[in-house]
């Protein structure tokens, strides 16, 4: 039996175009785009009919850098697959990419086989996987390779984390050397994590405990620095570069001058990153700990020059690094002592509402939001059309957005696993009312209808800016 809805009346806002529009979806997909107004659109029938007038209607968010269920520093983070991906659908998002994470001394299958144990099933909206690889040998190479038939096609690897993540500029350059023969894509955490012990141990030494040394002992010139030597490493490879959670004016300098030079070298930035601040990690009574993340949040000067590659396009993408962990039990880990606060913050319920707000405040315009936000995720990763924006043939990913609506931010509210927000209190215009996943409702009007075991595997192809 054929499923059939029509969304009529309409702003339609893809990447590329604004048109007041209809929207047919049939089986689960884009049947049609029509008009309002016109015998086209009235030509599409009956079914299921949902009024958008006054609204917008935009691709499905597509969050590039999620960690759910991800294990670190002695804890876990507090969303699974099943509320993790709940959260994303209430704020707008309907593909996650997430990390599958090979352990030292294990393969990328094993890591990739436990990962997919966690999400399958339990998943409201479609999901993916990149790989971390933390242990570069010969048979990880050649695991590489595998990966990307089917459907893994990109490798993340950290410069920081000695002795957790931490790969070698041999290591990096052996992986990049692969991805470059099987069209993989490296994803770089580019922090200077030997330098940066050495300053954590010197700041403890010196009893500066408090969350804000977090942010001081990891400085922008670090993460400049691994930065540049990704971008050269890359270059000695021949492979294309994707730098994650770029946070420092400097680092954004270096991915502009590559870029300008001609490399295939990407950047992604994340909401807190343009709305937080060393200020948020300075607050009292521990309260910032909240806020420590890695790369970690840059004195509120750096925002502009984050907002700027982003009209600019030397940074491409806002992802959120999703990775929560409560306050109580789980931040607590680092009374004392910041370097055991686990490094992460709440945000795949934010990400949408706060771009827009973006908008609202003149920093980005309505198309760019859906650019950074799902279709160029889309295509970096290998998902578009089929995800990150509204076209026949692609999925059926649609978000209904009311750009009038006002709401307060707060941990009362969200649907995240996590007992604080790093927004509360925060006033934003615009909001989701309802939300379709392959056609299916899983938002509507402001109810969940949406079921774990919903959401499927999506395979990728190769990053879709260099084929």
């Amino acid at each position: 039996m054929s499923s059939r809805t029509v969304i009529r009346g309409g702003l339609v806002i893809t990447a590329s175009d604004e048109i007041h529009a209809d929207v047919l979806i049939e089986d689960g997909r884009i049947a049609a785009l029509a008009a309002s107004g016109t015998p086209a659109a009235e030509a599409f029938g009956a079914g299921q009919v949902v009024d958008a007038t006054g609204k917008y209607v935009i691709p499905g968010g597509v969050d590039g850098h999620t960690h759910m269920q991800m294990p670190f520093g002695g804890t876990t983070a507090a969303d699974t697959f099943e509320t993790g991906t709940r959260a994303a659908a209430w704020g707008g998002t309907t593909t996650i990419v997430d990390f599958a994470i090979q352990s030292v001394g294990g393969t990328l299958r094993e890591g990739l086989d436990a990962w997919h144990a966690k999400a399958e099933g339990n998943c409201a909206i479609d999901y993916a996987f990149h790989m971390i690889v933390s242990d570069v040998n010969q048979e990880t190479l050649k695991e590489m390779d595998l990966l990307v038939e089917e459907g893994v096609t990109s490798f993340k690897q950290f410069m920081a984390y000695p002795g957790v993540f931490y790969s070698d500029d041999g290591q990096i350059l052996r992986a990049m050397q692969r991805a470059a023969e099987n069209g993989g894509l490296i994803m770089m955490h580019a922090e200077n994590g030997i330098a940066i012990d050495v300053l954590v141990e010197q700041a403890l030494a010196r009893g500066e405990t408090d969350p804000r040394y977090h942010g001081e002992v990891r400085k922008a010139l670090l993460e400049a620095e691994a930065t540049h030597r990704a971008i050269r490493l890359a270059q000695v490879a021949g492979a294309p570069l994707y730098v994650v959670h770029v946070s420092a004016q400097e680092a954004v300098a270096e991915l502009a001058r590559a870029r300008d030079a001609g490399l295939n070298v990407f950047g992604e930035t994340c909401p807190q990153y343009l709305f937080l601040s060393t200020d948020n990690l300075a607050e009292p009574d521990f309260e910032g700990a909240k806020y420590v993340c890695s790369t970690p949040l840059r004195p509120r000067e750096h925002q502009a020059a984050l907002w700027q590659g982003l009209r600019t396009n030397d940074l491409q993408v806002v992802s959120t690094d999703h990775c929560p962990f409560c306050f109580t039990g789980q931040k607590e880990l680092g009374r004392g002592d910041f370097s055991k606060i686990p490094n992460g913050l709440p945000g795949v319920e934010n990400r949408m509402d706060l771009l827009h707000q973006a908008v609202v405040d003149g920093h980005i315009s309505r198309r760019r939001w859906i650019e950074i936000a799902c279709a160029t995720p889309a295509r970096m990763f290998g998902l578009y059309p089929k995800k990150g924006t509204i076209t026949p043939g692609a999925d059926a990913d649609v978000v209904i957005y009311d750009p009038h609506a006002e709401q307060v931010m707060s941990a009362e509210t969200h649907h995240m696993n996590v007992d604080y927000s790093a927004y509360e209190g925060r006033r934003t215009t615009g909001r989701v009312e309802t939300v379709f996943s392959r056609g299916e409702l899983v938002i509507d009007q402001r109810e969940y209808t949406g079921r774990a075991g919903h959401g499927a595997f999506t395979p990728r192809t190769t990053c879709q800016y260099l084929n």
